[in-house]
């Protein structure tokens, strides 16, 4: 090389994005097989789904427009080889079979796919058809669960307040004792007057709103807030259990074919859930009836069998696909905050929505999803870091038009971020500081960013001016061991200073003092901006306690130092020590030796003669 400046800066860079592991300290060998996270599964289903869906040679069966087909007497659909494949491959990333159920349904409807098959004799439903193609067993919606907010709560109340009304026949005007024999179980009933006029419009919306009251209060009971997104599937599924489920709906109701019960059931958990009643997908602007959606995944969900919490975490964060996404409480991966790995499915969706809206132009699908993401983040440069590294350990599972698209659009912004790293740490260190320094001052920009961009998004959020200061991160909030003091995100110590419209506050202790005394003591509930200044508090919080998803931070500097000549043992340990925010939890060290290490043997490879001979 001509310089050492480009030499050292190019080892650390590449060494530093060598591989998706070395850029975080979340597990990602785990993620591949599923175990505590399965957003790589999902990833893997959803370049099965788009390489067939936009399949151009020799399986024009394979498109988009058969995927919509509802009444066809065959034995087989083009759905069921799409449906097919896509299982296999989720259940090659790890997922157990109803999860990998669950994902490909969930995948394949907001593909085109409908959620039921209309023909009588062989009455179809995607639930059911993914779980039969994964070898999952039938079971009843009993065995849904919420997502884990840090509890999670099965079905049973829905159960039991839906069970409940409708022993004390209080979810119908139609008492049934009263109908003559024969009427009932048949079209003189169910495709009749009485059915679809009466009784199945409101045995529908009752019981689905009702469950989805009784698993939000039950939610409340747990001690965790009542996110409206799971108690509304879970309600409407229990209900399309209960109620016929393929009713078409008097005139009144709307044009025929439109309207049928498990849209009802999906008005009805809207209603009790306070959910918007439109939903927008990210980078396309695609609005989505949200009933129409609910109702639908209440048939998906009482068909697919028993997936567990992960699978319901998982499509959590497809949910997050949606601009209101925190509105309706679905997953964390949408913004403002960057959140570990596991969580990372939140472009999937945006990414086959942006495939269909371009005509699978993977480029203009990139430059769509970049701009959503730098809109959408506190801390956009590394949610793009994070979209990067996940995307491309998925494509360990398999490659497709969506991990692709993911990658062309966060390559650049992450290239930049790991460059302009290195050349800082470069620069301080010839000029005579330490390798403590300059992982402190990368970890303190970011704190400041954190800072300024999370009071400005917060202000958006919440409809208040909104200036915010950390004044103490620091480990120890309440304990006093020696593994909490070194990783301070596992027990942290948090004060900051707050202005909310003007008026000053300081939190001091926020996890192990303000919290608590103010969800089990009430203190300050008085205050009606006081929950805003925790609310605030929080959510930057976490914007740093998670900081272990992307650690270049940590390893540029090593990488940087050793190409410089120092020890790779020495090296990480000191950028470790440096990057305090950064080093939030266990694994950064390790990390940060591994990519030091491999940066000093590319930097000593650069400046060995060429073998080339003329």
């Amino acid at each position: 090389m001509n310089t050492e400046r480009e030499r050292v800066i190019l080892a650390a860079a590449h060494a530093a994005t060598y591989k998706p592991d070395y850029m975080t300290v979340d597990k990602l060998e785990a993620a591949t097989r599923g175990h505590g996270a399965l957003v790589i599964p999902a990833f893997a289903a959803a370049n099965s789904l788009a390489e067939d869906i936009f399949c151009n040679v020799g399986a024009p069966e394979m498109r988009l427009m058969n995927m919509t087909l509802i009444d066809a007497s065959v034995p087989y659909l083009p759905l069921d080889a799409i449906v097919g494949k896509a299982v296999g491959e989720a259940k090659r990333g790890g997922a157990e079979p109803a999860n990998a159920a669950l994902i490909v349904a969930t995948l394949a409807y907001f593909s085109g796919s409908c959620a039921r098959a209309g023909v009588p004799l062989g009455n179809r439903k995607l639930g059911a058809i993914a779980r039969i193609h994964a070898g999952a067993d039938r079971t009843s919606a009993i065995a849904l669960t919420t997502n884990k907010f840090t509890h999670r709560v099965p079905a049973f109340p829905a159960y039991l307040a839906i069970y409940q009304a409708l022993m004390k026949k209080e979810l119908t005007h139609l008492d049934g004792a009263v109908l003559p024999p024969f009427v009932a179980g048949g079209g003189v009933m169910g495709h009749a007057s009485l059915g679809e006029d009466y009784n199945i419009p409101e045995l529908a919306r009752n019981a689905a709103k009702i469950g989805t009251e009784a698993m939000m209060r039950s939610m409340e009971g747990a001690g965790t807030t009542p996110y409206p997104l799971w108690p509304a599937l879970i309600a409407a599924a229990v209900t399309m259990e209960l109620v016929h489920p393929d009713a078409l709906l008097g005139e009144e109701f709307g044009k025929f074919g439109e309207i049928d019960s498990a849209y009802m059931a999906g008005k009805g958990a809207v209603e009790a859930a306070k959910l918007p009643d439109k939903l927008h997908m990210r980078g396309t602007g695609e609005e989505y009836d949200t009933a129409r959606i609910i109702g639908d995944f209440g048939l998906i969900l009482k068909d697919v069998g028993g997936p567990s919490v992960i699978g319901s975490m998982v499509v959590n964060e497809i949910f997050a696909g949606f601009q209101e996404s925190a509105i309706i409480g679905a997953g964390f991966s949408g913004g403002p905050v960057n959140v570990p790995l596991g969580h990372l499915a939140g472009d999937i969706l945006p990414a086959l929505r942006l495939l269909f809206s371009n005509g699978g132009d993977v480029e203009a699908t990139a430059t769509a999803i970049r701009d959503y993401k730098m809109q959408s983040f506190i801390d956009p440069e590394l949610a793009l870091c994070g979209l990067n590294t996940i995307a491309r350990k998925a494509e360990v599972v398999n490659r497709g038009m969506v991990t692709e698209a993911c990658i062309r659009a966060s390559e650049p912004v992450r290239d930049r971020a790991v460059y302009r790293r290195a050349v800082k740490v470069y620069e301080m260190l010839k000029a005579g500081r330490s390798v403590e320094e300059a992982a402190r001052t990368l970890d303190e920009e970011r704190r400041a960013l954190v800072e300024e961009r999370g009071s400005a998004a917060l202000s958006g959020f919440t409809g208040k001016e909104i200036r915010f200061r950390f004044t103490e991160i620091a480990p120890h909030a309440r304990r006093t061991d020696s593994f909490t003091a070194k990783y301070w995100g596992f027990d942290p110590k948090i004060s900051y200073d707050i202005t909310i419209d003007g008026k000053d506050y300081h939190i001091e202790n926020l996890t192990a003092r303000v919290v608590p005394e103010y969800a089990l003591q009430g203190k300050g509930r008085d205050d009606p901006d006081m929950g805003t200044a925790i609310f605030v508090g929080a959510v930057l919080t976490q914007e740093l306690q998670y900081s272990g998803q992307t650690i270049i931070n940590m390893t540029v500097p090593a990488a940087v130092a050793a190409a410089l000549g120092t020890d790779p043992t020495v090296a990480a340990k000191k950028a470790v020590t440096g990057a305090r925010l950064t080093n939030a939890i266990l694994g950064g060290q390790k990390v940060a030796e591994q990519v030091a290490k491999l940066a000093q043997e590319i930097s000593k490879g650069l400046n060995e003669p060429s073998t080339e001979t003329s």
